[in-house]
Parts: structure tokens; sequence; C-alpha cells
């Protein structure tokens, strides 16, 4: 098997002096779709911000895409998070912008020029979420789950191998967590791997994958049959 996309050796974090996980030890590759479940508050999203290097490790080691977080200087932080696509609960769209402007500046942030190839990435990812006919639709135009398509979108632009999505069906209707979910289990078939923090449980059993829990400090993978 390939090297491991995510890896993790007794990794502890540790918040405000109040540990949330401790000897945490995980493996996740290229084209799996595994989804991280526990308690609100257990350390979801706290596990998530420190695979990007949000926040710092406590103890112990992680490693991200080949770059080894408890050694990592902050000038490479940015090299990480390009090869890392997230996806908010939130959202965090420009609103001042529409969706081709959206996409354009991230591709210009990260290093994109010839506005062809721009134009012609933006319509690649675009497709992929079925949203070609609202390129030039602002935000305030989209329903929520098309935002979060274009949220998708934008995570995919610089084709990274990892996708952490943080509650991303946590706003929308069945329908719309249906077609989240759908295009985030075709990415694991185009070969990312991608990370699902959910507490709808509904979802995993739909489009079935690995599940983490969080439970007591600690993570354990379980099957789906024990949710």
């Amino acid at each position: 098997m390939n090297n491991p996309v995510i890896h993790t050796k007794k990794l502890s974090i540790v918040q405000d002096n109040k540990t949330i996980l401790q000897n945490v030890d995980i493996e996740l590759h290229e084209a799996e779709l595994t989804y991280l479940i526990g308690k609100v508050g257990s350390g979801k999203t706290s596990l998530i911000k420190t695979l990007y290097a949000d926040l710092p490790i406590g103890s112990g080691g992680a490693g991200v895409n080949n770059f080894e977080l408890e050694n990592l200087s902050p000038k490479n932080i940015p090299f990480l998070r390009r090869t890392i696509g997230i996806v908010f609960q939130d959202f965090k769209l420009l609103i001042d912008r529409n969706v081709h402007q959206n996409l354009q500046f991230v591709l210009e942030a990260t290093g994109w020029k010839d506005i062809e190839k721009i134009n012609h990435r933006i319509k690649e990812v675009l497709h992929e979420v079925d949203l070609e006919v609202k390129e030039f639709k602002m935000p305030n135009e989209l329903s929520g789950g098309e935002q979060q398509r274009v949220v998708i979108a934008r995570a995919l632009l610089n084709q990274p191998p990892l996708i952490l999505a943080d509650e991303p069906t946590g706003n929308l209707d069945p329908e719309s967590s249906n077609q989240i979910m759908q295009i985030l289990k075709a990415i694991t078939r185009k070969g990312s791997c991608v990370l699902v923090a959910t507490h709808q449980y509904n979802l995993i059993k739909q489009f079935p994958g690995r599940v983490l829990r969080i439970q007591d400090n600690q993570i354990d993978e379980i099957d789906v049959d024990e949710i």
C-alpha cells in the first residue's frame, strides 16, 4: 500500500491546558472515505484543525501529505495547505464576488497566472459539482446546497490528495446533504482521501466508509453497525 495520506503516532492535542485527544494512532490512505464521529465538543474540529496546522501538536507525531507536523516551520504551513482541500460548514465564500471570481481568487493566490488555464480549471471543478450554469452567480443567489458545492469546487482547484470536511452537511436539507455526499464519494473514486467530521449517522449508512469514533479523548475505529 502507498504511504498514508495521514498518519499519527501517539498524537495528543491540548487546548487551554485541557487535553482534547491523546495517544491517537491512525492511518488514512488515498481513495478512502473516512468519517470522524463523536459528541459535540469531543475534539472532531480540533483534530481537523491540527491536520491543517491551525492548532499545534501537544505531543507525539503526525504526518499529512509527507509534511511532518511536529517539525513544520511556519513558513511551510502554506505549502502544506496547498495539498489539502478544506470544506467548512459555514461556506466562507467571498460575498462580494461571484462564483467564478471566488474560484479565480484561490487559483491566483496559489500561483496560477495563465488566465486561459484558470478559466479552464474553474469550468472543470464546476462540472465536477454540477454547477456550470451558476458560474457567474453571486453567493446570495445560490441555495445553501449550491454554496456548499462551490466550497467543494474551491477545495478541488489544486487537485489535493486530501479533503478535510468539517460538518459539510450540518446546515443542509436531506436532499442537499445527499448531493454533497455523492460528490465527496466520487472524489474518493478519483483517488483522493476524504475525511468527514459529521454527526449525521444516516449519511454514514447511506454512503459507507471507515468510521473513527472519538470517545473519552481517544479515537477508535468502529464498524458502521456499531453506530
